[in-house]
């Protein structure tokens, strides 16, 4: 119910900013001769970031401001996570307290946009003055530039890649050679029958008690990549609607039910305990971001100490990998703000800070030329180098306005689905898709406005 209501009042939100946007002009509404303006010289960027990602963040920014000829001067500041941000953004849309870039995902990108309130990068990014070069635009990987153009808005570019994550399947190979297994489960039907033996017999090494098979963490993105594992997907382009009631997320939940209902699986009970308990050597198999392979690295290292890795989750035709990440936007303001922020994030997403950023956060990077900067990185980092092998299997989940409240809601479903074996995962999700839809519905009506 509470997330039900901040729905709602997120709505209410957007639906004054579309008014706003209405009432106003400038802030890249009307055309500009970009060769006229000057970039300003203080701007602000909200970030995530925190721990030793920011101070690496901040050694990329440092070097911005004391080399950039324009005397442009970025200011960093954690906003906190990815929700705390969409939350703090929404109520300051289209106003002056915007900061010049903010952090964010696909879907809440969207999200901001209905109240017109990000600056369509098209307008500069082929500019003869300011622009992207198209040897450097051709240098990201094709399907993450690809992620931050919006079929929903006349294809308006509204952000830009700095990096990207995978979700990759985290496994104990000392436990699997114990089991009499020699590589990773590539099936479904592998995967459960290791799991299922975990569960029964412990790892020798293990350093706290009890066995588990596989631990699932509550998430709209284990989701959708159980659900690309099985062939199916949780929206369609094509008609530009939720598809939860897709044949193959139906064959997916019911396989994820069937591991609970057999004693083969368990919940997360809390904050990065699959991680915890990976690192113990209570747990076979966890699911979970490529980011997160530092922090795996150290759990296992204080740990158990046994040989891991990471591979493609299990499928039933070829891999298909749920590859994610948060992009940078420039919400609307001043044709300065805005362009001084766009040489930050040209920058930003150049090659050189890309792999000193890409090798200190464990991210991938989102331009092809880096890999050649990172031949030593692979050898010394060989669970990431075999991640990053996988990108070509990468698929992305939806980049439409209401995602995140789609998000929201559809953990409850998952919560159900695991803790009741007998509750019917097709009905469940065929009712679900309605309400995702409805959601969709809903945000995609406040785009009218605002084109008035």
């Amino acid at each position: 119910m509470k997330k039900h209501s901040y729905w709602i009042f997120a709505v209410v939100i957007i639906s004054a900013m579309i008014l706003a946007a209405c009432q106003q002009t400038g802030g890249g509404t009307d055309t500009v001769d970009w060769s006229k303006v000057v970039p300003a010289t203080e701007i602000t960027f909200w970030h995530q970031h925190s721990g030793d990602r920011e101070t690496e963040l901040l050694k990329v920014v440092d070097e911005f401001n004391a080399t950039n000829e324009y005397g442009i001067t970025l200011t960093a500041e954690y906003a906190g996570g990815y929700g705390d941000i969409f939350t703090k953004m929404l109520p300051i849309l289209n106003t002056p307290e915007v900061p010049d870039v903010v952090v964010a995902y696909q879907n809440q990108a969207a999200t901001y946009q209905l109240a017109d309130a990000l600056w369509d990068m098209n307008e500069i990014i082929d500019d003869p003055t300011w622009g992207m070069p198209q040897a450097d635009q051709d240098d990201f990987f094709p399907g993450f530039f690809a992620q931050d153009v919006y079929p929903t808005f006349g294809n308006a570019r509204l952000g830009l890649p700095p990096n990207r994550s995978m979700e990759v399947l985290y496994y104990n190979m000392d436990w699997l050679n114990e089991l009499g297994y020699d590589a990773p489960p590539a099936t479904p039907e592998e995967f459960k029958e290791m799991a299922c033996a975990a569960a029964t017999t412990p790892y020798s090494g293990a350093t706290a008690e009890g066995s588990i098979g596989y631990e699932l963490s509550i998430d709209a993105s284990r989701f959708a990549s159980w659900t690309f594992a099985f062939g199916g997907n949780v929206f369609s382009v094509d008609d530009n609607q939720f598809t939860y009631d897709d044949p193959a997320a139906i064959e997916a939940w019911q396989f994820v039910q069937s591991l609970f209902a057999d004693g083969c699986a368990t919940l997360v009970t809390e904050s990065y305990g699959d991680q915890t308990d990976f690192g113990a050597g209570k747990l076979l198999f966890t699911v979970g971001s490529s980011s997160g392979l530092p922090y795996y690295d150290t759990a296992v290292a204080e740990g158990a100490n046994f040989n891991w890795s990471v591979a493609a989750l299990p499928h039933t035709g070829d891999p298909v990998q749920n590859i994610y990440g948060a992009s940078v936007s420039i919400p609307k303001s001043t044709p300065e703000r805005q362009l001084a922020a766009w040489i930050w994030l040209k920058y930003y997403t150049s090659p050189d800070p890309q792999a000193a950023w890409a090798k200190a956060s464990m991210y991938f990077p989102t331009r092809a030329s880096v890999a050649d900067q990172m031949t030593d990185f692979f050898a010394t980092n060989p669970a990431y180098a075999t991640a990053f092998d996988m990108l070509e299997y990468g698929i992305a989940e939806p980049n439409v306005p209401g995602y995140d409240f789609v998000r929201d809601e559809i953990e409850a479903v998952m919560a159900a689905i695991v803790d009741n074996p007998t509750l019917d995962v097709a009905t469940t999700l065929t009712d679900f898709n309605e309400v995702a839809n409805g959601i969709l519905a809903d945000q995609l009506a406040q785009i009218e406005p605002a084109a008035e």
